[in-house]
């Protein structure tokens, strides 16, 4: 029988599109990072894990570090394409902060391998790792401070400033919350999170007409 992994891998030999197996590797790579850390974690588990020979691997990720770069990207891409969603879900201001706060509480909450890697990396020493984590939170960054700019009627550098605020308000109080939520839902959490953040957002700076 063709060999295949405790986690769904397809049997070895089968031939996926470069981006399905790229996408194969890509969790395989999660879940031993997430179980091992950086150090610990070798490219022959990560093979196994995914089904693959460590050639196919190395087709893909010339080494360790690109491997894990590469996963690194790909969950700051996803941070802040919540974050773009959220504020592109409505027009009203009032909703777009809770929407935003909520953002970073589902990031947390949805794949803790994935929020520590952003937020807890151990290899910040690593230029290309900081990169990718100062990227999460300047492309967060960036993103609100246009919508404020166009809302609120500020310079971009007071819309930025207040930017930077809600983004590591957001940021902090979800982890905060990750770890010690067990009496508070996420809901009371965000909107606590939220309540704060709109007094200073909307109480100072209404909506421009």
């Amino acid at each position: 029988m063709a060999d295949m992994t405790a986690t769904g891998a397809q049997p070895r030999g089968v031939r996926l599109p470069r981006t399905e197996r790229r996408a194969q590797l890509l969790s395989a790579a999660q879940k031993v990072f997430a179980a091992n850390g950086y150090h610990a974690a070798a490219m022959d588990e990560i093979a196994e894990q995914a089904g693959v020979s460590k050639p196919v691997l190395y087709q893909h990720f010339p080494g360790k570090l690109d491997l894990y770069i590469a996963l690194l990207e790909s969950h700051v891409d996803e941070l802040v394409s919540r974050v773009r969603g959220a504020l592109d879900s409505t027009t009203d201001n009032r909703q777009r902060v809770p929407a935003t706060v909520g953002a970073f509480f589902d990031f947390v909450s949805n794949d803790a391998g994935a929020f520590r890697m952003v937020f807890e990396s151990d290899l910040r020493g690593e230029p290309a790792v900081q990169d990718a984590v100062d990227r999460a939170t300047s492309a967060s960054v960036d993103a609100i401070t246009d919508t404020i700019t166009a809302d609120a009627g500020l310079d971009e550098d007071k819309a930025r400033l207040l930017a930077v605020g809600l983004v590591g308000l957001s940021q902090v109080s979800a982890r905060f919350w990750l770890a010690h939520h067990s009496t508070m839902s996420r809901e009371e959490a965000v909107a606590l999170t939220a309540n704060l953040a709109w007094r200073g957002i909307g109480g100072g700076f209404p909506l421009q007409h």
